[in-house]
Order: C-alpha cells, then structure tokens, then sequence
C-alpha cells in the first residue's frame, strides 16, 4: 500500500453497500472466553486483524489449541477449562488494548507460572496499574523492566487467591473486562469493585458472559459487579461474532461526505456494541436510516445540522468519525465525554485537533473535550494548494476516520488532496478498509 495513501474523492453520490469485519473487542472477548471453556470452541467470521493474531499467538505460547480456517472465516481455540496449559512463555502485546489487560488477567489462573511479557513502545505508555495492583491482590508477582506499572515486565503467579478486588479502572475499563472475563474460572464468587470505570464496554463483557452461561451480578454505575464461577458454554454450531459497529460508523457518516447513500449488511437490531448509539448522532446531524431486509441503509439529503453539544462518553471511539467530517459541518460545535480517549492507542484527543488544525479548522480543546469551528472555505483553499498529509500516530481510527473526509470533493475535480499516513495501521481492526472505500467508490462511478 503506497504511503502516504492519496484519497481519491467520489465524483458522484455514494450508492452502495459494506460487509463490516468481525467486531474486534467481540473477538478478543472471544477467544479469551473460549481458552477459559472446556473443549472446543468455534468462533464464526471473527476479526483477523493485527490485534486478534496477537491474541492467537499468545494463546499458541501458552499451549493452547489454535486452529484457523484456510479460508479465515472461523477459529477453533480448545478450552482447558480455567487451566492455563504452560508455566512458561514469553508473550507480546503489540499495542493492543485487550490483549494487554486480557492475557494479563488470563495468567493468574496459572498456580506457578513465570512470564515474561511485553509490547510496542506505544503500549508502554499506556496505563496497567489499575490492573497489575489488582492482580497482585490476588497473589500474582511483578518485576518490571523499565517503568513501574508498564511494560516489559515478568509476572510470576500463584493460582486465583482472592473473592474481592478492587481495580482503579478509571484510566481503562478494559481492566475491569479482563478481571470479569477471568473470574469465571476463580475458585468461588467474586466481587469486583471498579469506582470510575466507564460502563459500555463492560457491559459488552457482562453480557457475553451471560449469554454464555456465566452469571454477572450487579452494574458498573453502581461501581460494585459479582460473578458466579461457571463454564462458559458455546452453541455446538460455533459462535458467531458480532459485526464490527465503531467501523460502521465511516459509513454511516460517508453520506455527509459525498451525498447519496451507504447499505451496511448484518447490522440490526439487538446488538451487544455500545457503539451502535453512533447512529443516533448522525441522525442529529442528518442523517436518515433506512430499515431493509439486508441491513439499515443510510443517506444524507436535507442540508447539515449541527447541535451544539454531543456528549460521546458510552461510545467514544466513534467521536473521531464525527471530529474529522466537521470541516464539512455549518457550524460551531462541541465533543465531551472524551478525556479517557488520551490514554488509548494515542492521545486522542491531541491527534484529531492537531490534524484538524493541520486542515486550517478552528480547535479548541480541553481535558476531556474539543470545540470545532469548521471553514470550508479555508479547507478548499487548502486543497487547491496542494492539500495535506494527516499524520496517523499509529492510529487505527484517526486513519479511518480523516479517510472519509478525503472522499469529498473539495477541490471540485476529482483530484486527491487528503493523504493518509501510514495507512496500514488500519490493520488493528480493518485490514481491508480503504479496498472497501475504493468498492465504494466504483460502484459510485458506474
């Protein structure tokens, strides 16, 4: 893939329809659930991305069974029931979220386990500390290579000893989703006490526990969760992982873009995924959705409406998608809820005011939120000079999300002004992401 990657815009309206992948915290919930089960689980059209082939190869190194469809449409992990197969492993995260705070929850299981584990230097800068002391409460030993509470480390393990933990998940809920997933498998009841952590993906933790047979109590506003220990059990057909719903939020915003309208197949009603709550904004900005037998179908024909305020804090990945189109809004208009965002794959926050900058867009951000002023016409002066490169900061979302933006035709002429950096980072959780734009963008040309 060439790098930077220009964005040939659409010359007409959008027409056509996606095939989302695999959600990626679905799969990695997943595969983990599946380690922690008894025989073999098969898991349908999950994710084959970067951060799930992370999860795989560590759950290889830890001796469990992995095998992979030729054609990639399911995996088969076999389960030891709650038994961690090695004692021994040298295990790599990558900057992957889940699988940082997962595996590491995974290992305390192991009654005399020595491992050593590390990840990019990115995820040396995200916080685990919330974490690592909570699994110290239950016996688990750490000696750290570089800065305390960070990657490298080596963690020596003793067994699940403990019925009640106290986690700090404020900087990343995701701990609190790695210490419920592990419980299942703990010796009795557990409770789980998270002050601050934010409920969506933990409750995307809670209810695939539930709905494989694992009993979770209790709720995170309330900042106190119990579970029951239990097998997790699998329909005999195989599991079928959710469609990835952050991603369908590039095109559902696509119509903003290019005008005309997108289908997203395998979307409907009675999704897991906090995120699906992105189509409500869109429809504060415009957007309408279609209810069809293949899935909503989403289009754009009334001019743009800016509310004043949108509060993203249940659903923030998706406050990027809306953050890079705003060049294109009529108006004034802030994102909040936002500030965790500064602790994930990058300072979030920082990288789309930054680049929105970069595009001569007003910016004013806050500890936990951004303002926009959009100028279109300083955007199209922009691009009639030769346009930008955003920068990706390693950025799986950033990437996707100004990516769309660059499908408008600003200079009016069909020619590239936006380019993507570092395009393949899109690989964390949609290899195929700009192949799918550019389907998009033929179908549109017909």
């Amino acid at each position: 893939m060439v790098d930077p990657l220009p964005i040939l815009p659409f010359r007409r309206p959008a027409c056509g329809s996606v095939t989302l992948p695999g959600s990626k915290s679905v799969t990695n919930r997943a595969l983990v659930m599946a380690a922690l089960a008894k025989g073999t689980t098969r898991l349908l059209r999950p994710l084959l991305s970067r951060d799930s082939r992370l999860m795989l190869d560590a759950l290889r190194a830890l001796g469990f069974g992995v095998r992979l469809a030729p054609d990639e449409t399911w995996i088969e992990i076999d389960g030891a029931g709650g038994i961690i197969p090695r004692d021994h492993a040298e295990l790599h995260v990558g900057n992957a979220g889940t699988v940082a705070r997962f595996l590491t929850a995974l290992l305390v299981h192991h009654p005399d386990g020595r491992f050593r584990l590390d990840g990019d230097p990115a995820m040396r800068e995200r916080p685990m500390r919330g974490l690592l002391e909570a699994l110290g409460g239950l016996g688990a030993r750490f000696t750290f290579a570089g800065e305390d509470w960070s990657f490298p480390f080596a963690m020596h393990t003793g067994g699940w000893r403990g019925t009640s933990i106290q986690v700090d998940a404020s900087a990343s809920s995701q701990m609190v989703s790695g210490l419920l997933l592990s419980a299942a498998r703990a010796p009795g009841r557990v409770e789980i006490h998270c002050p601050g952590a934010r409920p969506a993906f933990v409750e995307l933790t809670a209810e695939m526990m539930r709905r494989a047979g694992v009993r979770v109590q209790g709720s995170v506003e309330s900042g106190h969760l119990t579970v029951e220990p239990g097998l997790y059990r699998f329909p005999p057909e195989g599991y079928k992982v959710e469609p990835d719903v952050t991603a369908a939020s590039y095109f559902v915003a696509l119509p903003l873009v290019t005008g005309g309208s997108v289908g997203i197949e395998g979307i409907g009603d009675g999704l897991m995924q906090g995120d699906a709550r992105f189509t409500s904004v869109a429809a504060d900005f415009g957007i309408r959705r279609e209810d069809t037998p293949d899935g909503p179908r989403f289009s754009h024909s009334a001019p743009p409406l800016t509310p004043d305020e949108v509060d993203f804090e249940t659903f923030s990945d998706t406050f990027l998608t809306l953050a890079a189109v705003a060049p294109l809004l009529p108006a004034t208009f802030k994102i909040t809820g936002i500030g965790h965002t500064r602790h994930q794959e990058t300072d979030r926050i920082h990288a789309v005011a930054t680049e929105l900058r970069r595009l001569r867009q007003g910016v004013e951000e806050g500890p936990d939120w951004l303002r926009i002023t959009p100028d279109r016409v300083a955007l199209r002066a922009l691009a009639l000079e030769g346009g930008a490169t955003i920068q990706t900061y390693e950025d799986h979302r950033v990437a996707m999300s100004f990516g769309i933006l660059g499908c408008a035709d600003i200079r009016g002429d069909g020619e590239p002004w936006l380019r993507i950096a570092d395009p393949a980072c899109c690989g964390k959780t949609f290899p195929r992401f700009f192949d799918v734009l550019d389907g998009l963008r033929r179908e549109a040309a017909r």
